[in-house]
């Protein structure tokens, strides 16, 4: 079979040439991901909060099955409303309510539905009452954020773009929506810190107690994790995060509040 002849006419494309068509693809392909990240970000915002409470519907029961009223349930509430003044309006007329949990998981997150899970495990873990201000007023980070549907947002973002240039990745789809939604966590958790170590100066005019927890755990971290695929950015790195921002703002360090008793541990 003889190779194909070119005319003076129609010579053969160039290196120069296939490179600029192949940067026009490439451009292409970017501008595209670009503009349904920015759809797929914007679109969160516009989803009235109503929403929300319609996905706390669905998980909300069951840890409400597990947590059970007490005078602790109680004072955490009581405390979460204290935040709840330095909110913005649109935030402030939120129905916000804490799940307390006996169970020895250290652990709390917000769940849809402007609801706190407070695991008496990391009750456990604090001793004053600035620092589990912050701890809510992490949380409370998140509703604000909305970090619940950005990150259902992310998790179709990339599972729209992958379906769209590389159909039936199957497995690749997977891990790399995976990755993006454990990177994407740990820029919602230095967020929600950023607004924890906030409603903290606001509610006590000084920023003690932001970093005790972070300081009491970090000896937990265990060292062969990838930090890329964790899910909370580590201890140390929050620390120090939040340290540079204390330093920033020049807020204060003042005395700690203790805990309310009924929030104290039993030996």
């Amino acid at each position: 079979m003889s190779e194909p002849e070119f005319s003076s006419r129609n010579p053969p494309p160039s290196n120069r040439q296939l490179l600029i068509l192949l940067a026009i693809f490439g451009g292409f392909i970017i501008a595209t991901i670009v503009a349904l990240w920015f759809l797929f970000e914007q679109l969160v915002w516009l989803i009235p909060p109503q929403f929300e409470q319609q996905l706390g519907r669905l998980v909300v029961p069951a840890f409400e099955r597990q947590a059970k009223p007490s005078a602790t349930q109680t004072t955490l509430n009581q405390l979460l409303d204290r935040l709840e003044t330095h909110l913005d309006s649109e935030l402030e007329n939120r129905d916000y309510r804490v799940l307390y949990i006996p169970d020895s998981t250290i652990n709390a997150y917000a769940l849809p539905g402007d609801h706190i899970v407070i695991f008496e495990g990391l009750l456990n873990q604090v001793e004053s009452e600035n620092e589990l201000m912050m701890i809510l007023g992490h949380e409370l980070g998140h509703f604000a954020h909305r970090d619940h549907l950005r990150g259902i947002s992310r998790s179709l973002f990339i599972q729209t773009v992958l379906s769209l240039f590389f159909p039936n990745v199957g497995s690749l789809e997977s891990f790399a929506a995976a990755i993006s939604s454990a990177q994407f966590s740990q820029s919602q958790e230095r967020q929600a810190d950023e607004f924890g170590l906030t409603l903290l100066q606001e509610n006590y005019g000084h920023v003690a107690g932001a970093t005790d927890f972070f300081e009491r755990i970090k000896a937990e971290d265990r060292g062969d994790n990838i930090d890329f695929l964790r899910t909370h950015p580590p201890s140390q790195n929050r620390i120090q995060r939040l340290e540079k921002l204390i330093k920033k703002r020049g807020y204060k360090l003042n005395q700690r509040s203790p805990l309310p008793a009924s929030l104290k541990k039993l030996d």
